[in-house]
């Protein structure tokens, strides 16, 4: 049996009164998931909408706390990072890291780097020794998959793409994956939604195609109970 770990950052709901305000990236998530748990019904599952309900920003009391050590802490310290170690707990138990993100100027919307910001965390997610010299900082997680979802009002921000310089929302993720203990990446995209026109039509079959094709990949590679 897995755990599956979604994480939703649109600011948007799935479903609105008005269909062209919906959120594209938590609609291929959606279908990702129904698929998912229909082919792995026993699968554990914890979602996080981190868009419309986002871990608060860290502080210099948290900073303070997260370099106070354990057994010296206050009450208050400790409660400062409750919400962290909840956070960090769910990554920790996960084999599948699910993060649907739509991309806002370019990069990821606040409330995931929120999000982040409370995950990556030295002696929790990562520890540091300068004895590694110009690479000190190590994860301390492994073994995970990471699937990324995500949406765009342009295009070409892939590879060798027209945009490729201008994404910051998919490389930032790559990088910051690295600390979520993940060791494999797949990467859905649906792209023109500002055009509006065919090729947005398109690029949103081949997202939710890809997202059906994904399960079926990922779903026999992982033992299932008798």
């Amino acid at each position: 049996m897995s755990k599956m770990l979604h994480i939703d950052a649109s600011v948007r709901a799935a479903i609105n009164p008005n269909p062209n305000h919906n959120s594209i990236s938590k609609n291929i998530a959606s279908r990702l998931v129904h698929l998912w748990k229909n082919e792995r019904p026993m699968d554990e599952y914890i979602y996080r909408d981190v868009g419309m309900n986002p871990p608060p920003f860290i502080t210099q009391d948290w900073i303070d706390a997260v370099f106070t050590p354990e057994n010296k802490r206050t009450q208050n310290q400790c409660d400062v990072l409750s919400i962290s170690d909840q956070l960090i707990a769910e990554v920790s138990s996960s084999d599948i890291i699910l993060i649907s993100s739509p991309m806002y100027n370019y990069g990821m919307p606040a409330q995931l780097k929120a999000w982040f910001d409370q995950i990556i965390r030295v002696n929790k997610t990562f520890d540091f020794d300068l004895a590694r010299e110009d690479f000190p900082l190590q994860p301390l997680l492994s073994g995970k998959i990471l699937i990324i979802i995500t949406s765009s009002g342009e295009f070409g921000f892939e590879k060798d793409g027209i945009r490729h310089n201008m994404n910051h929302l998919v490389p930032h993720l790559r990088t910051l994956s690295k600390y979520l203990g993940v060791e494999k990446i797949y990467e859905i995209a649906s792209e023109y939604q500002e055009f509006g026109d065919e090729r947005y039509i398109k690029s949103l079959e081949n997202a939710f195609q890809k997202a059906e094709e994904l399960v079926a990949e990922l779903a026999g590679s992982f033992t299932k109970n008798p």
